[in-house]
């Protein structure tokens, strides 16, 4: 199941209970049986007159181990020796550490209803789509951006909602910080460049991605020998990364590419292939094109000779 952030509400407190020559150890780690975590997450920050105080140090808990808890803490901090509880014995805990407190059934009723809900809006947000083109030609508009009319077509024929998120520029911390924010801002779960992927000094987009997915999986397309003519560097990649459940994905520019690449991702979506089978099932097609496109060249120049 889920885990949820405690947002620093990470504080239990046992009022009215009997303290006598405890064990904080003993007490620390019957909290953390009950709670399903490390008995080292459980610390006992308070222990005085009646009150007891624990504190637990994670960031993350799983409500199903929290709901309706109370009487089942209760039951086993009294087999603590030194520890009394009695009918006026009360829990006080807040933010999600408040499950604690809930009825069980209405809790683990609830518990259903929120992860129904959570998963249609996993779903809904996993056919978000938008799209990126790349390049100074198209801002200025000296060419048509046709690659996310493209895009839009296959994806929405699938059942994708596409939106077009307009050109960027080649600048690396751009790109990054634009497509950062369309899945963290925008609630985006699919992002798709266009361009930018090449060898030369301005392609970034390849980068941008390896910025924000230090594990993306970014195979080449073509390789060059480093510093020869344009090449800056040393080939053409695309790029296929995850950010949380979001995919972003570096296609390149011409929109031949772009057609046979996008077919490849409609595929690999529908199979439900990770980043690494994404990328080389995308790179494999635009291999196949630059192949049989070379072998028709040569077969022409033959041809006429």
């Amino acid at each position: 199941m889920e885990e949820f952030e405690l947002l620093e509400k990470t504080e239990l407190r046992i009022e009215n209970l009997g303290l006598q020559n405890v064990n904080l150890t003993d007490v620390a780690n019957a909290v953390a049986d009950t709670l399903e975590i490390n008995r080292d997450e459980v610390l006992v920050i308070d222990a005085r007159g009646s009150l007891l105080t624990l504190d637990i140090m994670r960031d993350q808990m799983r409500p199903s181990s929290l709901v309706g808890k109370q009487q089942v803490l209760f039951s086993a901090l009294g087999k603590v020796a030194g520890v009394t509880i009695t009918d006026e014995t009360t829990l006080c805990s807040e933010g999600i550490l408040g499950w604690i407190l809930v009825d069980q059934k209405l809790g683990e009723r609830s518990l259903t209803q929120g992860q129904q809900i959570a998963a249609n809006i996993r779903s809904t947000i996993a056919r978000r789509v938008i799209v990126f083109a790349t390049g100074p030609e198209v801002i200025s508009g000296e060419i048509e951006d046709t690659n996310t009319p493209t895009i839009a077509a296959a994806l929405t024929g699938e059942g994708y909602r596409v939106t077009a998120g307009g050109p960027l520029d080649d600048d690396i911390d751009t790109i990054a910080g634009v497509l950062r924010s369309a899945i963290e801002d925008r609630g985006f779960g699919i992002v798709i460049t266009t361009g930018g992927v090449g060898a030369e000094t301005k392609d970034k987009t390849v980068e941008a991605l390896e910025m924000l997915d230090t594990e993306a999986s970014t195979p080449y397309l073509a390789k060059f020998e480093k510093g020869q003519g344009r090449h800056a560097k040393d080939g053409i990649r695309i790029g296929v990364a995850k950010m949380g459940d979001a995919l972003l994905v570096a296609l390149p520019g011409p929109n031949d590419e772009v057609v046979i690449s996008i077919q490849a991702l409609v595929e690999g979506l529908a199979a439900g292939e990770g980043k690494e089978l994404l990328a080389e099932r995308i790179v494999g097609v635009l291999r196949k094109r630059m192949s049989d496109f070379h072998r028709k060249q040569k077969h022409e120049t033959r041809g006429h000779s």
